[in-house]
């Protein structure tokens, strides 16, 4: 059954691209962004493909999807941002099935964000699942715009970056991705780390500095 979903998820979105062009990668990118179960597994990766018959151009394929995912984030961090908690929780609840997204994923976006703050916004796009719904938990939280579309904006460029070329490379065996996303855990998890060190380093001097300045008080 799963499977069969899949299949003709795939389907539609190979026809939306061949019959559309860049606007329908950026409309793929942004429905999936906006909580809509269209993977970009296999929008981006097909694009790639297409670079390789001379159908698109690389960098258009990557703005595209890029633009697509902070568009769609957008809407679903003004989900998060205008509606109470508890009504969107409910919301979740009674409806994510439909989406594919559980209560459980939406506390582990919830979770992540207390944990490692801000920076979320941009590490979670280099991770698959957790990427198109953690724009819900940061609306809620009432993150600065600009600094979420920055972040995000950044982090699903590098992510279109990564899915266009693996789809260059396995050129008409596009569809094969998963098996190579086996062998990039790795470094994603190693991306994912760097970032939230990265993020305490640039911290910990201004948090030290408010810290001396206030015992001087």
């Amino acid at each position: 059954m799963i499977s069969h979903l899949l299949e003709l998820l795939a389907h539609f979105i190979i026809s939306l691209i061949e019959s559309s062009g860049y606007l329908g990668i950026f409309i793929l990118m942004t429905l999936e962004s906006a909580l809509i179960p269209l993977p970009s597994e296999v929008t981006m990766p097909f694009s790639g493909f297409l670079v390789t018959q001379g159908t698109f151009n690389f960098w258009f394929v990557v703005l595209a999807g890029s633009l697509g995912n902070l568009v769609g984030s957008l809407m679903a961090y003004c989900l998060g941002f205008y509606l109470e908690e508890s009504l969107l929780r409910r919301m979740v609840v009674k409806w994510g099935k439909f989406i594919l997204l559980t209560e459980d994923d939406y506390d582990k976006a919830e979770r992540w964000l207390n944990k490692y703050g801000e920076i979320i916004s941009f590490t979670s796009r280099l991770l698959p699942a957790v990427r198109t719904f953690i724009s819900l938990p940061v609306g809620v939280a009432k993150m600065n715009v600009i600094k979420f579309s920055i972040y995000t904006f950044i982090g699903s460029f590098l992510w279109s970056i990564f899915l266009t070329f693996i789809g260059v490379k396995l050129g008409e065996n596009w569809h094969s991705i998963s098996d190579y996303f086996h062998k990039f855990d790795l470094v994603i998890g190693i991306l994912l780390v760097a970032a939230v060190v990265f993020y305490i380093w640039h911290k910990w001097p201004r948090k030290k500095k408010n810290n001396e300045s206030g015992s001087m008080n």
